[in-house]
């Protein structure tokens, strides 16, 4: 495993969408695992999106306090309701806005080892699935931001 270098906002990868993964074999299973290394290793990390370290592959990484999910060409399949949420995020270190989210969103995936799974998420975990797979479609949060805040 190993710690890769994310990138940042004005990057021209952060803006361009990113291709389903095939198959899930043990290349796959890396970058995951790189992932989720990088992510622990970065300050105020809940989440990374493949696009974040240079590869435009469909793939997630994310951990909000109830364990490392990985997710293979994940889509939002279901969302209900609204949330004023603050997002932050790892390609654009020490920006936050307000937006809004859905409050729930039921996703629909891979897992790592190639078996397909349905994952349902409120509150700052249906926030942080949102901003991570819009990664993949070279969406940023600042697109959706109401109000900077300075912290």
């Amino acid at each position: 495993m190993a710690i890769r270098q994310i990138r940042l906002f004005g990057d021209e990868i952060l803006r361009k969408k990113s291709r389903e993964v095939e198959v899930v074999d043990d290349k796959i299973r890396q970058i995951l695992d790189d992932m989720a290394d990088t992510m622990y290793n970065t300050e105020n990390g809940g989440g990374l999106a493949a696009p974040q370290i240079g590869i435009l592959k469909q793939l997630v990484v994310i951990d909000m306090g109830q364990g490392l999910i990985k997710l293979v060409n994940p889509k939002i399949i279901q969302k209900e309701g609204s949330q004023e949420v603050v997002e932050g995020c790892l390609s654009n270190p020490n920006v936050f806005g307000k937006l809004l989210r859905p409050a729930k969103v039921v996703v629909q995936a891979f897992n790592e080892k190639g078996e397909k799974i349905i994952l349902t998420g409120t509150g700052d975990l249906a926030k942080c699935f949102c901003h991570e797979i819009d990664h993949l479609e070279g969406i940023l949060f600042t697109d959706f931001v109401t109000k900077y805040l300075d912290f």
